[in-house]
């Protein structure tokens, strides 16, 4: 390995690095997240009312807990208490327009990181962090927004502050840019 990466044998390995790095750089200036406007769901959806009547984040995202990503609910879970409850309410009768037809609720994400990041929700919930650490005060929230550019280097600086594990060299890198 020492061979490798002195004299004329690391300038492959450099290389190799520059153009992973630039690939990156370059996904990230073309696949950055954009905010969504409530208008551009396709069901007004008040997380404030959600939160107010006493449900867990989890609840509805319990993907959360054990998977990669938080995901969201299915249209059988959300119209499993809107059968119930504010049957009426006009964007129930929407949501429950799509349990009529068997469709699935065509969700528009709020929150993206680039294609290359890879980012898993479960190990952050693993170490006790609240939803808000990362997507703001969503429960005092009408409309789903983001509040944060989670970019790399506010990763970085989180990672930091809680004294979590930060990639020490190149090969780590891996660890989020799949």
């Amino acid at each position: 390995m020492s061979r490798i990466l002195s004299g004329k044998g690391r300038w492959p390995v450099v290389l190799l690095a520059g153009a992973i790095f630039l690939v990156i750089a370059a996904g990230g200036m073309m696949n950055r997240g954009t905010a969504v406007a409530q208008t551009d769901q396709p069901v007004n959806y008040s997380h404030k009312t959600h939160i107010d009547a006493g449900m867990q984040c989890v609840y509805c995202h319990s993907s959360a807990l054990n998977s990669p990503i938080a995901g969201v609910p299915s249209v059988q879970k959300c119209i499993g208490c809107h059968e119930v409850i504010a049957p009426d309410n006009e964007d129930v009768q929407v949501l429950t327009g799509y349990w009529d037809r068997g469709e699935p609720i065509p969700w528009v994400r709020v929150n993206k990181q680039p294609d290359f990041v890879y980012f898993s929700h479960q190990p952050h919930v693993g170490a006790s962090l609240s939803c808000e650490n990362c997507h703001g005060e969503v429960g005092a929230m009408d409309l789903a927004e983001p509040v944060l550019e989670m970019d790399m280097g506010w990763c970085l600086d989180c990672h930091k502050q809680q004294n979590a594990d930060v990639a020490p060299h190149l090969w780590d890198c891996l660890v989020c840019h799949q």
